[in-house]
């Protein structure tokens, strides 16, 4: 099932289940997804690897507002935040473990034929996009080319 329908599935589910904080989020993310396929041509349908990357910038926003919100004693809006990260983390494919992104760097740097972090990290990006976070990507890639 394609994100789009799976979201309009679980919607109908949220609302007969009166659940607030899903209802809210999955409206949101639905909107962001809106905003996003607005920016493409009309003949170019987003694929599923693009609205990955929409659901992946609203739970980087979502972290970054919950961060903020604990530093100025707000832990109820932080609560509030991490409570929706955790409804779009159910529209993420399951992430790679740091054990898993090494694995994966290691393979990446045998068929690159080099330890040039600027390749490397390149390449490892563009495969990991969505299954792994960017910063663990990053710091793995430093690691392993170091």
């Amino acid at each position: 099932m394609d994100l789009k329908t799976q979201l309009n599935e679980d919607l109908k589910t949220a609302l007969r289940a009166k659940d607030e904080n899903r209802v809210g989020t999955i409206r949101l993310l639905k909107d962001a997804i809106a905003k996003f396929e607005l920016t493409r041509p009309a003949d170019k349908p987003a694929s599923e690897a693009e609205l990955i990357g929409v659901v992946e910038k609203q739970i980087k926003q979502r972290r970054e507002a919950a961060e903020l919100y604990a530093q100025g004693n707000r832990p109820e809006l932080a609560a509030q935040e991490r409570a929706e990260i955790a409804v779009l983390e159910t529209y993420m494919p399951k992430q790679l473990t740091r054990e898993e992104v090494a694995a994966e760097v290691s393979a990446i740097i045998a068929a690159l034929g080099t330890r040039e972090f600027p390749k490397v990290m390149r390449q490892a990006a563009a495969t990991l996009k969505g299954r792994a976070d960017g910063k663990l990507v990053n710091e793995v890639v430093k690691e392993l080319t170091a």
